[in-house]
């Protein structure tokens, strides 16, 4: 019985599964169709036309069908507020306003009265979820995404390269001695290493191997001689067990390089053995987990640190510099999208796979905060220490263990991507729903800068909506590229505690499409110490807890070590989660993403998946077009009305980002108007002529057949349909791609990621 019992468990399991993905499949899909009182209406995918802070506005074509009439093809112009799920990849559009409607050449007016009547009665009430990647691919007709760029500092850490197995030991500046509670040691508190020092000797603990010098940073070797107090404190506060396979596999200890300024590591598994890159003049060296490319015209080696290039004609010793985006050679965008090489293209200008990774630093992860329960506690190293920030009016404090700021007597702290206000540095703090103007002008010099990413967009009484930017974890967009940190180092705070800064080298920091940024110590996450400090704060790049209950440990690995592939499998949705920094927080947080208390027949539920092919665009003047399978452009015209009148009810109203309240009876506007601009600034309109000839023919119900005389689409018209197509169907494949869940691995490495912040 029980056997029989099993294989029916499974099956219903995973017919439920599939039925669960066939409905989120339909939630997202492209048209869609309402059937309300006989009257059908087709609604295409939306065309985006702006997106400032969490207010989407775009427009879409639709048909409509009577029940006993013709199809009748417009354009909507609608607003809507953004709700983001970065870890589903969806986003909801919620209080949609229709803020323009336009049915090009119809002039029934009694059909336009109630076309309009029932697309505003049923799409104003709806909870729309759609397709993050779909949204992001659409930006690229609102935006100019390559324009949006912030002053970094460039200049090339100290890059060691390796040809033997080695770990880079970063402390943060001069060594910090202090003494172990309760020990007769003491330990190094500016790193997140295990460094320890007893009598004259330092010992560090890195895997399972100990290391022991009389100099703090050189003259480390191997040695089992390890005094027992030591020895029984790192068992009880270093997370060991946890150790990778790699590093446990491990039957020598690697070198150790300890460094106190700013430092990359580039290794290779011996000598560089390069191989050919398919199709282009390049090289690639295939025994490293670092994206080492050599240029064989200029016979230079470009390595990629943090989303930068830097080139230098030896590996070794060599004379590294960096390289302006625009400046790579024109080869790397020919690397192909399924080379050994290819996760390189997003930091190449103009790939799509760079401009993709440019729309992601436009999109803001959201959540609803509740005044009451969120809270914050900032603590202090002795009385609060404030400094000005050059050349704004803003003061930051440098012995708090949070981002705090002094702005016009009143005092700011962002914690978890929060803004909370205080009368006094020690409080109480309430949330704020207020944005201080003064932070868009902290420069990246300040190790403040990544507040100004965090956004205040509305409130209430109650709660106060707030998002952030991809900035705030500092990631950002620079000539054409997606790179980490701003490139300067921040001093840390020390007194009585030591409260790091955020850091951009040191970690390995890499990009990866299906993860984002990941970085990695080298060898094993078994070689850092995060459990042992008595209190430290947060270190690292930014935007990751450390420590194994935070997903440390099953982070994404990307490293080369005997063999061991990159682990890619489901690696966007294993590690993604913890990226949210608001699903962090334990109190405060109503919802992030979708709300809690929208249940699953609110979203879409007026809407059922449309059999018609999805290639029917609107241009910006409300003009209908469908391409055909061949690729040319037909523009579609409605048919003419049997009987009606001149139109006296308007189609156009202001936006006013709310469901409107509509008076029973409005006067209309004449259909010889019709919208010039942006519905952003209300409703614009201006005569225009009819045309002097109309088609001899009426279209068919569907827009596939249309008549065979129909007017020129002109240059300028196909470019910008051509652009909303690619766009859309860019939007379709990321969309596609990211519903995969993983990709073949294909260089033979694996290197973890994982890490800590300062909040």
């Amino acid at each position: 019985m029980r056997r029989l019992l099993l294989p029916a468990i499974i099956f219903i399991l995973s017919f439920q599964a599939a039925l669960s993905q066939k409905k989120e499949v339909e939630k997202l899909q492209w048209p869609k169709e309402i059937v309300k009182n006989g009257t059908v209406v087709i609604l295409y995918q939306p065309q985006l036309e702006s997106f400032e802070g969490n207010i989407l506005q775009g427009r879409l074509a639709l048909s409509v069908t009577p029940k006993d009439g013709e199809n009748i093809f417009g354009a909507l112009w609608f607003k809507a507020r953004l709700a983001t799920d970065l870890d589903k990849r969806t986003a909801l559009l919620e209080k949609i306003d229709i803020t323009k409607i336009h049915f090009p050449n119809y002039t029934d007016t009694a059909k336009i009265e109630k076309f309009t009547g029932l697309l505003e009665q049923e799409i104003e009430s709806w909870n729309l979820l759609m397709s993050l990647d779909r949204i992001l691919a659409g930006l690229e007709e609102a935006e100019d995404i390559k324009k949006i760029s912030v002053k970094l500092n460039n200049k090339p850490p100290d890059i060691y390269f390796r040809t033997n197995t080695s770990v880079l030991i970063t402390i943060d500046g001069d060594p910090i001695i202090k003494e172990v509670k309760g020990e007769k040691f003491d330990y190094v508190v500016n790193t997140p290493f295990f460094i320890v020092k007893k009598k004259k000797k330092y010992f560090i603990k890195g895997g399972k191997f100990w290391y022991v010098s009389e100099n703090v940073t050189k003259g480390y070797e191997e040695t089992t001689k390890v005094p027992n107090d030591i020895e029984d404190f790192a068992e009880k506060n270093l997370p060991e067990s946890k150790l990778d396979s790699a590093s446990a596999n491990m039957d020598k200890a690697p070198e150790l390089i300890v460094v106190t300024k700013p430092s990359e590591l580039v290794a290779t598994d011996g000598e560089p053995e390069y191989a050919p890159i398919e199709g282009t003049k390049l090289l690639y060296v295939t025994n490293t987990s670092d994206d080492i490319v050599m240029e064989i015209g200029g016979q230079y080696n470009y390595v990629l640190l943090a989303g930068r290039w830097y080139r230098s004609k030896t590996l070794k010793d060599g004379d590294w510099q960096f390289v302006e985006p625009e400046q790579i050679p024109e080869d790397f965008a020919n690397i192909p999208d399924d080379s050994d090489m290819a996760e390189v293209r997003v930091s190449v200008p103009g790939t799509p796979e760079a401009d993709d990774a440019l729309l992601e630093q436009t999109i803001p992860q959201t959540a609803t905060v509740d005044r009451k329960t969120a809270k914050v506690e900032v603590k202090w190293d002795g009385k609060p220490k404030f400094e000005k920030i050059k050349n704004t009016d803003v003061q930051v404090a440098k012995n708090s263990d949070k981002t705090v700021l002094l702005i016009k007597n009143k005092y700011y702290c962002v914690d978890d991507a929060i803004w909370f206000v205080s009368d006094t540095p020690q409080g109480p703090w309430i949330v704020s729903d207020v944005r201080p103007e003064e932070v868009d002008n902290i420069p990246p010099e300040s190790e403040a800068y990544n507040v100004k990413y965090v956004y205040i967009y509305d409130s209430t009484p109650d709660v106060v909506y707030v998002g952030y930017l991809p900035g705030y974890n500092w990631s950002f967009a620079y000539h054409g590229c997606v790179v980490y940190g701003t490139g300067y180092w921040y001093r840390p705070w020390y007194g009585h505690y030591y409260y790091p800064r955020p850091v951009t080298w040191g970690f390995g920091v890499h990009w990866n499409p299906y993860t984002g940024w990941g970085f990695s110590f080298g060898i094993s996450y078994g070689w850092v110490g995060w459990g042992f400090h008595p209190y430290r704060g947060w270190w690292g790049p930014r935007g990751f807890y450390p420590g194994y209950r935070h997903g440390f440990y099953h982070g994404y690995r990307r490293g080369y070590y005997h063999g061991y592939r990159r682990g890619m499998a489901n690696a966007r949705y294993r590690q993604a989660r913890y990226n949210n920094i608001y699903r962090q927080r334990r109190d405060g947080i109503r919802h992030t993403g979708i709300p809690n208390n929208l249940r699953e027949r609110d979203i879409n539920r007026k809407t059922r998946p449309a059999t018609r092919p999805n290639n029917v665009y609107t241009d910006k003047k409300g003009n209908i077009y469908q391409r055909d399978k061949s690729g040319k452009w037909q523009p579609i015209r409605n048919p003419r009305p049997s009987t009606g009148q001149p139109a006296t009810r308007p189609t156009t109203r202001p936006s006013t980002g709310k469901p409107s309240q509509r008076p029973t009876t409005r006067p209309v506007q004449k259909p010889t108007t019709r919208p010039v601009t942006k519905p952003s600034t209300g409703p614009t309109t201006q005569p225009v002529k009819k045309p002097s000839t109309r088609p001899t023919t009426r279209p068919a119900t569907k827009p596939t057949t249309r008549p065979a005389t129909r007017p020129s689409v002109s240059p300028q018209q196909k470019q910008q349909l051509n652009r909303s197509y690619q766009s859309r169907s860019r939007g379709n494949y990321n969309y596609n791609r990211s519903r995969s869940y993983s990709r073949p691995a294909t260089r033979s490495y694996s290197r973890p990621s994982g890490g800590g912040r300062r909040r």
